[in-house]
């Protein structure tokens, strides 16, 4: 057993001594001419700094992904947090880049999103709370946009635009049930045209992906020019540049283009930026982060949202295309409770604690979710690098159960680690950087799972049934057609992004452990342009979170002091 930490996240991320920004830059090579900074201990990163760093040589590029998890996640964060402390503890240099965390989940049923005990990122309220307003920025230019639309729409609608083909819904970084559906434009006729509409949460936004996926100013400008958020009467789609939004949108988005610099609890860099869903968008952080952090050390971590069927498919698929950059290893995190979760006989629900009985030491039921990490092991493995199990340990494992997951992992040919980084920091990882080390040297060659020249109903296909393990795909018939047109239209060139439930390698939530004779329903199909991909919707996807009963906002506040409390 582990021993849990005895101060909260927060006092622990306050106890740690940190060095100013500049110091943690020097450490990565990042030329502090290059940084504009916001306080001490934060800084942004100019683009620049990629130039600079362009002749030292590249590091070994590591993804942190997961097993399929539970609705409480199973910490990749705080594991790639700690291995890149625990590769410090052997040496080597790390860093590691990460996702902004939304502030709808950190003021709602998650909490923050800066790892936890001895491994997390600092300043940990000022990571969860605002940052440097990259989110603002998003949500600006993304409501600009639709402010345009609709203005567009009031002065005539001079393109023709199809109202009932309007896709562009506004954005807010707030968990707010009641603003799923709208109805907009009411009031006098200078009020505006009313329609039907609705909000998504800013990490939903086709923005917040582009900006994540843009290699430069100018990428990030050609980018926003081809988003589309409608089609005329005619079947033509409508774009940001159609409406002459898309500069504005670019000035908005100037300085969110630069990724943040931060630290660990042991100081070594951090690189965190952007925050795209990991449903229905990518999951990932951003290129620009990698392109720069892959010149400043040994190692360049980066997370990848939710499982290897997710997040760690679009980071190899989508991502990778687009940054040029190749893995060298993967880290696939599992936990205890997962696995005990995928024996099918226990319910964990977020904001609850575990059943009781979950927590007795019951190494058989880990072994009854074993499937699910062989299935992981499978998918990691298929995209041409070596997977590497980290057992992120909890206060309540016993070693039985660490044992079943070793068993498992070793048995599938997989490097297997228990990492303690949460209550011992980076020497709690050592194991596991070790591992890792060992991985990144193994012979490796990147393959994904389709080719971009392939029709669109052929890529869909192949994610469902080599990553997902789905028999084939039943598209509906106006899903059918409008991949169809989409292909006419120019965007067949495109990777799929296929939004579904991240709590199975199915469609269906429900379903634990490596389910097997089904196939994926696809009852939409949406294209977003300006991102570069298409994706197809497979089951009822919330782009806009509610607040639980009690939600966290209830328990955070100032003190005496002005000190912020009750942040998690």
């Amino acid at each position: 057993m582990t021993a849990k930490p005895a101060l909260s996240d927060l006092a622990i991320a306050r106890a740690a001594r940190l060095e100013d920004i500049d110091v943690v830059a020097d450490a990565a090579g990042i030329p502090r001419s290059r940084l504009e900074h916001h306080g001490r201990h934060l800084a942004k990163v100019h683009l620049a700094a990629a130039d600079d760093l362009a002749d030292r040589p590249a590091a070994k590029y590591v993804v942190v992904t997961a097993i399929t998890p539970t609705p409480l996640g199973e910490g990749k964060t705080t594991t790639a947090i700690g291995l890149a402390q625990g590769l410090a503890q052997l040496g080597a240099r790390a860093t590691v880049t990460l996702r902004q965390p939304s502030m709808g989940p950190t003021f709602g049923i998650k909490g923050g999103a800066a790892g936890a005990g001895l491994s997390q990122v600092l300043p940990m309220e000022k990571l969860n709370l605002h940052l440097t307003g990259d989110f603002h920025a998003v949500t600006a230019a993304h409501n600009l946009l639709a402010a345009m639309l609709d203005n567009h729409l009031h002065h005539g609608n001079e393109l023709g635009i199809d109202v009932r083909s309007i896709s562009w819904r506004r954005v807010l970084d707030v968990d707010d049930r009641a603003l799923r559906g709208i109805v907009e434009g009411l009031g006098a006729r200078i009020d505006g045209v009313p329609r039907q509409s609705g909000f998504d949460i800013t990490a939903a936004s086709e923005v917040m992906v582009i900006l994540a996926l843009s290699t430069s100013l100018k990428d990030l400008r050609e980018r926003l020019g081809r988003v589309v958020v409608a089609f005329t009467t005619a079947g033509r789609p409508v774009t940001a540049e159609d409406l002459r939004a898309a500069g504005a949108m670019a000035v908005i988005l100037k300085d969110a283009l630069e990724p943040n610099l931060l630290q660990t609890s042991e100081n070594t860099p951090v690189l965190v930026h952007t925050g795209p869903f990991g449903n229905i968008a990518t999951g990932n952080s951003s290129v620009v982060a990698d392109l720069i952090g892959i010149r400043t050390g040994d190692y360049l971590l980066t997370e990848a949202g939710f499982g290897s069927d997710m997040g760690a498919e679009r980071f190899f698929n989508v991502k990778c295309r687009v940054s040029g950059l190749r893995p060298d290893a993967a880290v696939l995190v599992a936990t205890v409770r997962s696995l005990k979760a995928h024996s099918g006989h226990y319910e964990v629900v977020a904001g609850r604690p575990l059943p009781p009985e979950m927590l007795a030491e019951r190494p058989a039921a880990v072994q009854s979710g074993a499937a699910n990490l062989r299935r992981h092991l499978e998918i990691v493995r298929s995209f041409g690098v070596s997977p590497v199990v980290a057992i992120n340990a909890f206060p309540g494992d016993f070693p039985s159960e660490h044992a079943v997951i070793r068993r498992v992992a070793e048995a599938a040919g997989a490097r297997v680690a228990v990492s303690t980084h949460v209550s011992d920091g980076g020497a709690g990882a050592k194991a596991l950087a070790e591992a890792v080390v060992e991985a990144c040297d193994d012979p490796h060659d990147y393959v994904p799972t389709y080719e971009l020249d392939e029709p669109l109903r052929q890529k869909i296909e192949a994610v469902a049934t080599r990553v997902y393990g789905a028999d084939g795909v039943d598209l509906a018939p106006q899903a059918a057609k409008d991949l169809e047109r989409f292909e006419r239209l120019g965007f067949g060139g495109f990777p799929v992004v296929i939004a579904k439930t991240h709590l199975s390698l199915s469609s269906d939530p429900t379903l634990r452990g490596d389910p097997r004779g089904w196939r994926l329903p696809v009852r939409e199909v949406r294209v977003a342009a300006g991102a570069g991909y298409v994706y197809a919707i497979s089951g009822e996807m919330r782009t806009m979170p509610g607040l639980p009963r009690h939600p966290a906002a209830e328990s955070i506040d100032l003190d005496e002091h002005g000190e912020v409390v009750g942040l998690s």
